[in-house]
């Protein structure tokens, strides 16, 4: 039973992922907008409507594979992160104990451990997160060309987004130790390794899991907007907080973010069109505004770029570790547009 329950990393057989709304930039009526899972799908399952049903997923087209997630900019689209970030830290070698690495296989690959549908699910969070706990993650997909759930190119996607990764790690010193890798036949017999620790969580969780595998097939919860800290997607979330060990003060972090320039005229459109509400508009009692930048919570989407009527937003590419702990004052005048 146990091994049932922690090859299944999954998010309770729901196959399409959550939609959050205000997160889509098409939603947000950003210039530009964006149409990165409607052109990445490659099972048409996913269509672009007006704003108020601006995304739509046909869950019969949809096979789960995950690309639509891994390119969207702002988390609108996601998974649950926490079983396939769960199984990796379980499979962790134990202090003392001969080392292992962790794997995950794609569902039609034929390996043995734990698997996903697609490996187009795997996002540099995940990657990071076995950097952060130095354990040796390998990604087993299969054949990829003939593959029905995902596409061809997803070796070449998980490349992509392990480099993503790298450059995202590289101040904390420590690369995650990724490989990805085609099936071979002796992977087939591939054990599904848990350290002792893992397994105890495992036989906690099986319960709740077997329930949840036992109810109708449903979404993932909605995002309680009125929760500030929910606004920010697990993604990026769980980015911050596997960037260990921790950088060097005066070490700059990629994480690509806006600055405002002196010919801002104080509108606020940037606020409006930010999908996380990582840049905030204090109106001042004086009647002054000031603008204020969550870093952690921005995705780098830079729709507020793209937006700005004056073009006084430009992007910044690598902040140092201390930007992270307050929001950053972006400007701040004594009058308002």
């Amino acid at each position: 039973m146990l091994q049932g329950v922690l090859a299944r990393l999954d998010d309770s057989g729901n196959h399409v992922p959550r939609f959050t709304p205000p997160r889509c930039l098409l939603e947000r009526q950003a210039v530009g907008g964006c149409d990165a899972c409607h052109a990445t799908c490659p099972h048409d399952a996913i269509n672009v409507g007006m704003v108020g049903a601006s995304i739509q997923i046909d869950a019969d087209l949809c096979t789960g594979c995950g690309l639509c997630v891994q390119v969207c900019p702002t988390g609108a689209l996601e998974y649950n992160l926490l079983p396939s970030l769960q199984s990796v830290k379980d499979q962790q070698s134990q202090p003392g104990a001969p080392a292992q690495d962790a794997s995950l296989t794609c569902s039609q690959s034929g390996a043995g451990g734990p698997s996903l549908p697609c490996l187009g699910r795997v996002t540099p969070a995940l990657l990071s997160a076995a950097g952060a706990w130095n354990t040796p993650l390998t990604l087993i997909h299969g054949a990829c060309d003939t593959c029905a759930v995902g596409a061809p190119d997803v070796p070449a996607r998980l490349e992509r987004v392990l480099e993503e990764t790298q450059r995202l790690r590289a101040p904390t010193g420590r690369p995650a130790p990724v490989t990805v890798r085609a099936v071979t036949p002796e992977d087939a017999g591939r054990a599904l390794k848990v350290s002792r620790r893992g397994a105890f969580g495992a036989m906690f969780r099986a319960a709740g899991q077997q329930v949840a595998q036992s109810l109708p097939e449903s979404p993932l919860p909605f995002v309680d907007w009125s929760v500030p800290e929910d606004r920010t997607p697990q993604e990026w979330q769980w980015r911050a907080r596997t960037l260990k060990p921790a950088p060097p003060e005066g070490v700059g972090l990629y994480w690509p973010a806006p600055l405002i320039d002196d010919t801002c005229i104080d509108c606020p459109v940037c606020t409006n069109v930010c999908p996380t509400d990582a840049i905030t508009r204090d109106l001042q009692p004086d009647g002054g505004v000031r603008l204020l930048l969550n870093l952690t919570a921005c995705t780098g989407c830079m729709a507020c770029l793209h937006s700005c009527p004056p073009q006084a937003i430009h992007a910044q590419d690598q902040w140092l570790p201390a930007a992270f702990q307050a929001p950053i004052l972006l400007r701040e005048s004594d009058s308002v547009m």
